[in-house]
């Protein structure tokens, strides 16, 4: 899945901050807000340009909603909901999504990150639900028909045979190793298929884009084994995506989730 840009009337700053990115959200009208005093507004920006969110939100707390400086606030409720998620602080996540999205309502329908989050809280239906959202407005990612079967499955009254029903058709995603994934999921695919699909020319000297197929093979096979009820392979298969074949983005952190939350250690 790919992080969609909000399109708020502000200027975006982006820069490498640790292992992930981090959007700093500065407009050139900030600085004439007229809700908070000079020095709050120079702590405010340090406090944006460090990625310091608690700082953020404590001191855009209050604020009337036409301010401009809410959309700093909304930004910073978006990042730390991402930090905590990675945290294995569900949650936590879920609270700080909610209440940017309660900011910023249209969004919604582009917060698959929200879905993954209820997913590892155990909130099935509201998993299926945003998924189904996000259908709406990224129609052709594998990524999102296979979050919308895990939860469709684990939600109540659901199954394998449900989910596979109604499962959602995607023919355009070209990422290796998607093709292979989808059809695994929906029943006429093969975990062979998968792996060939990801399969290095040179297994001991990966390039990074092959370390990247082969972290979101096993991430998904993972996923697949957990969906079925193998637990054992589901740890053999998110400690590759997790460990050994590990990566820094939003997806690649998601393996490293997984394997906390079930308590899934490095060999």
């Amino acid at each position: 899945m790919e992080f969609k840009v909000m399109t708020w009337v502000v200027k975006f700053l982006m820069f490498k901050r640790g292992l992930f990115h981090v959007w700093i959200l500065i407009g050139s009208s900030l600085v004439s807000a007229e809700e908070l005093t000079f020095d709050e507004q120079a702590e405010l920006m340090v406090a944006i340009q460090s990625a310091n969110y608690d700082v953020v939100i404590r001191l855009t707390d209050g604020l009337k909603d036409d301010n401009d400086w809410i959309r700093a606030r909304a930004g910073a409720f978006q990042r730390r909901g991402e930090e905590r998620f990675f945290d294995a602080d569900i949650d936590g996540s879920i609270d700080d999504f909610d209440a940017f999205l309660k900011m910023m309502p249209k969004e919604d329908p582009h917060h698959w990150q929200r879905g993954l989050s209820y997913y590892y809280a155990g909130e099935y239906e509201k998993g299926k639900a945003q998924f189904e959202r996000h259908q709406n407005v990224n129609t052709q990612d594998v990524e999102n028909a296979v979050w919308h079967f895990l939860c469709s499955v684990r939600a109540p009254g659901g199954s394998l045979r449900l989910a596979r029903k109604r499962f959602i058709p995607i023919e355009r995603d070209s990422r290796v190793p998607m093709k292979e994934v989808h059809d695994l999921f929906g029943g006429w695919g093969s975990i062979e298929a998968v792996l060939k699909a990801a399969q290095p020319r040179d297994s001991d000297n990966l390039s990074e884009r092959e370390r990247n197929h082969l972290c979101y093979a096993h991430l998904y096979l993972a996923l697949y084994f957990e969906a079925i009820g193998e637990t054992e392979k589901m740890k053999k298969h998110i400690r590759l995506a997790a460990f050994d074949y590990a990566m820094e983005h939003y997806m690649g952190r998601t393996a490293q989730v997984h394997a906390k939350l079930r308590e899934v250690k490095e060999d």
